[in-house]
């Protein structure tokens, strides 16, 4: 039967065998060097969107043998980031001090959807209007892992690395809701060729998905804490089970007519304020499997859809791309922290580094698979996909230097008042 398959699909099977061995050689070269790299301008990001457009180009591997890959991986991703990333906020930590991000989340959130709507009806005059807010509320979320050697470089002052770290790791469940909300708005209300009212189907999909996750989130941390105080498990299969708590609320979510991913994310954070510290294999997995779940899903991004996106760019996609990157973004985050004890330069380096990535991707993969209908559909998920190659391009290059930069100017008074900026 092998050899029946090599005969009626001549060079599928080694084509496959050569992207595997591209990708193997690349993803061991990587670890090898990790550790250097992250005080580079080459970010993990970078270099797997890099080797997934390389496969590509090469004719390793052909667009419908990646693109299904993506959509699964994507959404297994997403679903264990959102949990993992909410497992481990301290929720009374960013109530009783960190105001930055709570400024930025709260307020720096909304008003870089608003700017993007109003650049979107400049530069897209024939898009309907929902679909713009839709673009929008896709590219507001950050993502710090384009960003690494930024958030990990010890000479930024703790408070800013602090403050980046949680936004990027809360902003996009709180951007999901109003990414489904539009969604539902642009496509009017339908929903699997079901005819809904949208204020229902949206209030439904947040509501239910919100009450599995808190229940499922709940559940699963009081099981594992009776589990560990009677010693009936180690941190080993502590992961396993939060992997399987993570599908937990996703799937229960769906079935009860929630949105998947808002359970995870309110799952994560039930789970993380019951644990109370007690999920450090949480971090650890976000360091490793986490790290390979997240470098595979640029690799495919790379492979498959930015090819598409590079081929099909257009004038008023890049410009409204560069306007989200360079001034939608650290508007709204200079705005958001107005009247907080943040100088104008952290402003200004805030504001910058908050790079699209994982989240723009994912929750583009989400609205075409499943809400479909629109209009823009295919170019809201080319424009995505290409915000997140130039931020992983411009803030990889620029996160190292930027940093050391930023940290030089802060141990410099200033003449004037002889402050640091």
């Amino acid at each position: 039967m092998c050899g029946d398959n090599r005969t009626n699909w001549p060079g599928q099977s080694s084509m496959t065998e050569f992207a595997l061995l591209a990708v193997a050689a690349g993803a061991f070269a990587y670890a090898l060097i990790a550790r250097k790299l992250a005080s580079g301008i080459f970010t993990g990001p970078m270099i797997f969107l890099g080797l997934g457009l390389g496969i590509n180009q090469a004719g390793l591997v052909e667009l419908g043998h990646a693109e299904p890959a993506l959509h699964v991986l994507a959404e297994l991703t997403l679903v264990i980031v959102l949990f993992a990333d909410a497992s481990v906020v301290n929720l009374a930590a960013l109530r009783r001090r960190l105001v930055w991000p709570e400024r930025m989340l709260l307020g720096g959130l909304p008003l870089a959807i608003l700017f993007g709507i109003i650049v979107g009806m400049l530069l897209l005059p024939d898009w309907p209007f929902w679909e713009i807010a839709l673009l929008a509320a896709i590219l507001a979320p950050t993502d710090a892992a384009l960003g690494q050697a930024v958030v990990t470089n010890e000479a930024v002052p703790e408070r800013v690395r602090e403050g980046l770290v949680v936004e990027s790791g809360i902003n996009d469940g709180l951007a999901l809701p109003a990414v489904l909300m539009f969604g539902c708005l642009a496509v009017g209300g339908v929903h699997d060729n079901v005819q809904a009212n949208w204020l229902v189907f949206a209030l439904e999909q947040i509501g239910y998905g919100a009450l599995s996750g808190v229940l499922i989130g709940a559940l699963g941390a009081i099981a594992i804490g009776h589990a560990q105080a009677h010693r009936w498990t180690n941190e080993a299969f502590e992961g396993i089970a939060m992997l399987a708590l993570a599908g937990l609320c996703y799937l229960v979510a769906t079935e009860v007519g929630g949105n998947g991913f808002i359970a995870a994310f309110i799952g994560g954070l039930a789970f993380g304020a019951l644990m109370k510290g007690r999920s450090r294999f949480l971090i650890e997995f976000m360091e490793t499997e986490g790290q390979l779940l997240v470098l595979g899903t640029f690799l495919l991004l790379g492979a498959s859809i930015v090819p598409q996106a590079l081929s099909h760019a257009q004038p008023a996609w890049i410009a409204l791309i560069l306007l989200s990157l360079f001034i939608v973004r650290p508007a709204a985050i200079w705005l958001s922290l107005w009247r907080t004890d943040a100088s104008p330069l952290t402003k200004g380096f805030m504001g910058w580094f908050g790079p699209r990535g994982l989240a723009t991707a994912l929750f583009a993969l989400l609205v075409v698979g499943q809400l479909p209908g629109m209009q823009h559909s295919e170019e809201i998920l080319l424009i995505s996909v290409l915000a997140v190659l130039f931020s992983a391009v411009l803030h990889g290059v620029s996160a190292a230097p930027g940093a050391r930069w930023f940290a030089r100017k802060l141990e410099t008074p200033t003449k004037t008042t002889g402050k640091t900026p």
